[in-house]
Formats: C-alpha cells, sequence, structure tokens
C-alpha cells in the first residue's frame, strides 16, 4: 500500500476530517484516530452493528481507536508524544481551541519540526468568520448551493440530503496533505495547512464563476444540471436526462424521428425553447410514454450521444454488475459482526486501497496503541485508566 510506513494522527471528528484519514488509510498510512471520551458525536447515529453506527464505521474502517481525555494535562502530554512520532496530524477544531490545549501546530512542531499538520474548518483559521461553527448543511446554505438549486428547479429552498461540502473538503484535504509529503520528500520541510469548507464548495461548484460575474443573462448554456428533465416509464421506472432540456431537445428530437412535432409548436431552435422548460419536460415525458422501459429509449436516443441515468436506490447499488466486477463494496468487522461499506475509488497499478480492518469500539487499541507506540507499561497504561486520562473498554461497557 503506497503509504505505507506514515503515521497519522487523527483528532478529527464527525465527517470532513474522518472521512479525509479515512482516504489516507486506505492508501496504507497507520491512522491512529483519537477520540475524547464521550466519543466522536457520529457514534451515536444510527443504524448500528454491535453497538457500533454505521456512519461511524464507513468514515472510521481501518483506523485505530483511542480514547484520550484532552483536558487533563496528562492526556495532552500523551497526544503530543504521539504527535511527535507521526508523520500527519489531522484535526477539525474551531480556530483557537488547539492553542488552548497546546497541540496547535507551533506546538507540535516544536517536537516535531517535520509534521504536517492540516485544519479543517467551516471558514478557515482567519478572517470575521472563522470563530463560526460550520456543519455540511450551514456550508450548503451560505455557499449559495440551496438557493442555487431552489432557483435552478423552481422551488422553495430545500436541503440537501448528503453532506456534500464534508466530503469535497476531506478530498482536497486529502490532497494538500499528499502534495505537503512531495514537498516534504524533496526539501525536508513539513508545514501547515488550512482547508476551509467555504473555499472549497466555491471550487466545487462549476457555477460559481458565473454566478460572482453576473449570472447567465441572456446566454443560453447547454449544462444546466439544475435543470435536468426527469421522466417516469410505463413500467415505472424513472429516468434522469442531462443537460438543459431546453437546447439538448433538438438533439433528442431528431435522433426519435420527433422534429416534425417541435416545428408543428413552433419550435425550430435554442431560442425558441427558452423559458419554456416545462413545456419541454412535457414533451420529454410524452416520448417517453411511447418506449416500455429506460433501455429501450435510450438505445434509441443513441445518435444524440445522450444516455440516461435511472433512478436507483443506494442500497441496490451492490448488486449491480459494475459493482461487483469492480469490488467497490468491502466486508468489514464491525466489532465482531460483518457489514458492507464502500472500498474505495482508487485502483491502482502498483498496490492496492482499501481498509485494512475494520472498526471496533472507541479506545479499543488504548493498550497496544500506547504499548507500541510510547513504550508504556502495562502498570502505566492501567494508571492512566484509573485516572481517567484513557477511556477503558471492558467487554461489559466503558469507564474512565
Amino acid at each position: 500500500m503506497l503509504l505505507k510506513g506514515l503515521t497519522v494522527l487523527d483528532l478529527s471528528r464527525i465527517v470532513a476530517g474522518p472521512a479525509c484519514t479515512r482516504t489516507l488509510a486506505d492508501l496504507g498510512a497507520d491512522v491512529i484516530k483519537i477520540e475524547p471520551p464521550e466519543g466522536d458525536i457520529m457514534r451515536r447515529g444510527v443504524p448500528k452493528v454491535n453497538g457500533v453506527a454505521l456512519g461511524y464505521a464507513q468514515q472510521n474502517a481501518g483506523k485505530r481507536q483511542v480514547s484520550i481525555d484532552l483536558s487533563k494535562e496528562a492526556g495532552r502530554k500523551l497526544v503530543t508524544r504521539l504527535a511527535a512520532m507521526s508523520d500527519i496530524l489531522v484535526e477539525n477544531y474551531r480556530p483557537g481551541v488547539t492553542e488552548r490545549l497546546g497541540i496547535d501546530y507551533d506546538a507540535v512542531a516544536a517536537v516535531n519540526e517535520g509534521i504536517i499538520y492540516c485544519s479543517i474548518t467551516g471558514w478557515g483559521q482567519t478572517g470575521p468568520a472563522s470563530v463560526r461553527r460550520a456543519f455540511a448543511p450551514i456550508i450548503h446554505a451560505e455557499l449559495g448551493l440551496v438557493d442555487q438549486n431552489a432557483r435552478e428547479r423552481g422551488t422553495d429552498p430545500l436541503p440537501e440530503a448528503v453532506s456534500h461540502a464534508d466530503f469535497a473538503t476531506a478530498s482536497q484535504a486529502a490532497t494538500g496533505i499528499l502534495a505537503a509529503y512531495v514537498h516534504k520528500l524533496r526539501t525536508g520541510q513539513g508545514q501547515y495547512i488550512d482547508v476551509s469548507m467555504a473555499e472549497t464548495m466555491l471550487g466545487f461548484n462549476e457555477f460559481t464563476a458565473v454566478e460572482v460575474n453576473g449570472g447567465f443573462g441572456d446566454a443560453i448554456s447547454p449544462f444546466r444540471p439544475g435543470k435536468a428533465a426527469l421522466v417516469k416509464f410505463p413500467n415505472g421506472d424513472w429516468a434522469q436526462v442531462p443537460g438543459n432540456p431546453t437546447t439538448w431537445i433538438f438533439d433528442i428530437a431528431k435522433a426519435l424521428d420527433k422534429e416534425s412535432e417541435l416545428h408543428a409548436l413552433g419550435l425550430y431552435g435554442r431560442e425558441d425553447t427558452q423559458g419554456k422548460d416545462e413545456q419541454m419536460v412535457e414533451l420529454l415525458q410524452r416520448w417517453a410514454d411511447e418506449y416500455p422501459d429506460i433501455e429501450s429509449l435510450e438505445l434509441a436516443m443513441e445518435s444524440s450521444k445522450l444516455p440516461l441515468g435511472k433512478v436507483k436506490r443506494v442500497a441496490d447499488i451492490p448488486k449491480e454488475p459494475w459493482a461487483i466486477e469492480r469490488g467497490a463494496f468491502v466486508q468489514i468487522n464491525i466489532n465482531g459482526a460483518a457489514a458492507s461499506i464502500p472500498r474505495s475509488p482508487f485502483r491502482l497499478s502498483h498496490g492496492k486501497a482499501g481498509p485494512a480492518f475494520g472498526v471496533y469500539p472507541q479506545g479499543y487499541d488504548n493498550r497496544s496503541v500506547m504499548s507500541s507506540m510510547l513504550g508504556l507499561s502495562d502498570t502505566e497504561i492501567d494508571t492512566l485508566e484509573s485516572e481517567g486520562v484513557l477511556c477503558k473498554f471492558s467487554n461489559t461497557g466503558w469507564s474512565s
């Protein structure tokens, strides 16, 4: 695995940070997940498998689980010692928190000058918004995604069902970390990386430049995914037709030999269909009604070079031939039970990617990490557990 030999100290929680370090773990890094006594909030999610939330498992598979109370000086010292032995540190506290805890970049670099230290926040480390709390739905709202979707669809604002901002930010953070590691290989220098969810979503919206420079105006764009048509077939299936229906309708009509219908409506070019989104979708629906299923319409549309996407449930994807052939899902051990999670988007010609092992309860690896990395004896670990510095796991539950 490509990152074998690298140690990552993961002080992050919820989604963006853990998804970033899951990528590093998938690529072979030894990721040590540090949780407070109350645990990562994602552990509270449902459903659970043997007491571990599946949402938490997806983002934290392949990481060693350690629980340390950072409100205690001894806990902060443990983390500093672990940071001194790590190559990479990832955290997503609000600005100022790590400084108060004494584990900020300057403090860690003092004991490990080569550390690559990545901070993930909603609004970045500087500026008037830096101290604000941020979750993906907040970023979706404030970075224009909710408004843009509503305008494109002609609806009231609606929430996103998936935490796009978290996963986009995780991807950018991992990219920055790997770039910093390449720089370190060349120069020996570690560095600090400041990644914001807000700026990530500016970059991950293909229409940001359009929006901030006056919008579409009178320009006719074929690329309007928010306006893409959905049509229903006689067998009950739904399909997504990509692109702006007011522009692509002519290509589809030509492929289906329906141009005469457009002409009968006085529609000869894209200028004639602008502002008639609903009418074009209704027309596409009438044409779809003539075909028994998605496959037959897609075949008829072949010359338009527009594919159709069948609306499917995520739960059905593991049965898809492509997913089976690609090994898109992997079964992991979740505290003694098997469950499926996405493997990894990477397919490497000289290595493999995906979780090396599963997920266990909070603090499961306390003793092994304290022993192998810090050389602590059983007696010393017992003392840390009795003092509540380490959260102790047992077969009957938790104590601290």
